[in-house]
């Protein structure tokens, strides 16, 4: 599953701690929407900002035919297949590398990214914001603190000239 545009780059859509920690080298990045999904703090990680015994929270998307989610589009060589099995073992806990359509300001790309659908193993559902930032503030793992996530990707999206109200609403519960 390769999303390539006529110069025989490979697209990875980053919408979660890939926006403030990709991990790889890349050619290009540039500010990325894709229509259709909303983002959601509904994913448990008990692997990188949480443990088994206490699994953090993080981002997935999620398909809502009214939403968009501001990203970015990191453009790496076709066709990356060691890069893809890197990152297939990077998103493992419930997420599944699928092709999507994000758009920057003058093209539309075919993307690579990871999201884990509802009903995973570590689907964990939806918190009320209050449950969800005490949630967050308790869980740390291999990754780092879970807030600390949440405030990376705040200011991610903020470099990106983008927001996205659950995580702004997030990280400042975190912040009082």
């Amino acid at each position: 599953m390769e999303a390539r545009n006529s110069t025989n780059r490979l697209a990875i859509f980053a919408y979660g701690s890939l926006l403030f920690r990709p991990g790889f080298a890349f050619l290009e990045r540039q500010r990325a929407v894709a229509s259709g999904y909303a983002r959601r703090f509904s994913q448990s990680s008990p692997d990188h900002r949480g443990t088994p015994q206490l699994p953090g929270r993080v981002v997935t998307l999620v398909a809502s035919a009214s939403a968009t989610t501001a990203g970015a589009l990191y453009f790496v060589e076709a066709p990356a297949f060691q890069l893809l099995l890197e990152l297939d073992e990077r998103e493992r806990a419930g997420y599944q590398r699928i092709t999507l359509e994000a758009c920057t300001e003058r093209e539309r790309h075919q993307a690579v990214t990871w999201i884990a659908p509802p009903g995973n193993a570590y689907d964990a559902g939806h918190l009320p914001l209050a449950e969800l930032s005490a949630h967050i503030r308790r869980c740390a793992g291999p990754s780092g603190r879970n807030a600390d996530y949440v405030f990376h990707l705040e200011a991610a999206l903020a470099e990106l000239d983008a927001s996205d109200p659950l995580v702004s609403e997030l990280a400042a519960s975190l912040r009082r």
